[in-house]
């Protein structure tokens, strides 16, 4: 999986596909495609993104990556690509129901690739706030809260 693979995400309601990147154990996607899932302007998706890193809830270094792309003219660009803990941050923001949508759609094809998702936990941990988890499973929608368990149990068992 370290060359990455593009799979297809086509929308519960069909009105839209998007080629995901599935590369170094995580889902990735461009700005555009985050404003293509999240029905919000470009200069929302931009602006969120920005806040994110600026109010460090992520190390961009870490969810960032450039990734080549052959365009139709035959040349070769480098995209924009921010990791599934961006895109996740980005629908807690915009508070998206499609953006929830693709969040349980990523995990599913994570664990079915042996993946288990743990950006989310990790962060957690390093600030010592198992608690803000615990919360978020709270207020979790009932399909999220058997994934978000695992992860709980998981970092429990890792920390023991």
């Amino acid at each position: 999986m370290d060359r990455g693979e593009i799979i297809i995400y086509q929308m519960p309601d069909g009105s839209t596909n998007l080629d995901v990147r599935l590369e170094n154990e995580t889902i990735w996607l461009t700005q555009a495609q985050m404003v293509m899932l999240f029905e919000r302007d470009q200069s929302v998706i931009s602006k969120h993104i920005r806040n994110i890193f600026q109010e460090k809830e992520l190390d961009k270094i870490s969810v960032y990556a450039k990734f080549a792309y052959t365009a139709t003219d035959g040349k070769s660009y480098n995209v924009e690509h921010y990791n599934l803990d961006v895109i996740i941050s980005v629908g807690y923001r915009v508070k998206s129901q499609r953006g929830t949508q693709f969040r349980i759609w990523a995990n599913k094809v994570l664990e079915k690739n042996g993946i288990l998702y743990k950006a989310n936990g990790s962060r957690l941990i390093e600030n010592n706030t198992l608690v803000a988890l615990t919360l978020m499973i709270a207020e979790s929608r009932t399909e999220e809260k058997d994934m978000m368990l695992k992860v709980v149990v998981n970092l429990i068992n890792r920390n023991n």
